[in-house]
């Protein structure tokens, strides 16, 4: 089927098929085809004959609109979970204790944690007194937040009680050298685990517990991939969330 588009932006323009085969580097014959047999050329191709022709690529060829298929793993991914209920929660504590630079927690409660690792205060003061820079986020039980979470997932007033022991948990760092520990009163869209390059991402899905939801373990891999997208949110939680003191 001819492309009667690309036909009527070459007439408009003056362009044989010789001139625009020479403008875009490819044969004369291939231009031909691009008009009257509708064929369409590598994007790039098309991209530099539609900048030419002072038109849209997408106008010109709409099968070009079609998405690119995606990766079909991203080298950041390390592994997938269908529900944090499905990870070992060693594989939390050994991350965390592995780390040397950064560990940054971002929560509502996350208390699975103390409750199967009653040793996690002692690695974080372990990790700190190493050099390592420890940052604590849990929710704010009295925020808005938080209490519309609890209604969400069904769990009522109970997300506020396991915010509370989690407070009640974390605070004892609260003065140790190298750990900060605050309180947060934003929407969680993803509780965040992360050590150095790492990082474990608990989803949350509307109206399901957290250890209900998907995790996925990531490992950095260069600038600009999701373990920096969600580095940076960390970071903007943690500006505008509430220092916790030990008393």
């Amino acid at each position: 089927m001819p492309n009667e588009r690309l036909g009527a932006a070459m007439a408009a323009g003056g362009w044989t098929y010789n001139g625009l085969a020479d403008k875009v580097e490819v044969d004369p014959k291939s231009v031909e085809r691009w008009v009257n047999l509708g064929r369409t050329p590598r994007r790039a191709t098309a991209t530099l004959a539609a900048e030419t022709l002072g038109e849209d690529v997408h106008a010109l060829w709409p099968a070009l609109r079609q998405a690119r298929p995606a990766r079909a793993v991203s080298p950041e991914l390390v592994a997938l979970y269908g529900q944090r209920a499905d990870v070992p929660v060693s594989a939390f504590a050994d991350m965390l204790a592995q780390a040397n630079e950064h560990i940054d927690v971002l929560v509502y409660a996350a208390v699975f944690l103390h409750e199967s690792y009653p040793r996690l205060n002692d690695v974080l003061r372990e990790r700190a007194a190493a050099g390592c820079a420890v940052r604590i986020a849990v929710g704010d039980p009295d925020s808005t937040n938080v209490q519309q979470r609890g209604a969400e997932e069904r769990f009522g007033h109970g997300i506020e009680s396991r915010c509370r022991l989690a407070l009640m948990h974390f605070r004892p760092l609260a003065e140790v050298s190298g750990i900060e520990v605050r309180t947060h009163a934003t929407t969680l869209y993803n509780s965040i685990y992360r050590a150095d390059d790492q990082v474990m991402i608990n989803a949350h899905v509307w109206g399901v517990n957290a250890y209900g939801a998907p995790v996925w373990h990531l490992r950095r891999s260069g600038e600009g991939g999701m373990f920096d997208t969600y580095t940076r949110s960390f970071d903007a939680v943690w500006e505008i969330a509430t220092p916790v003191s030990e008393g």
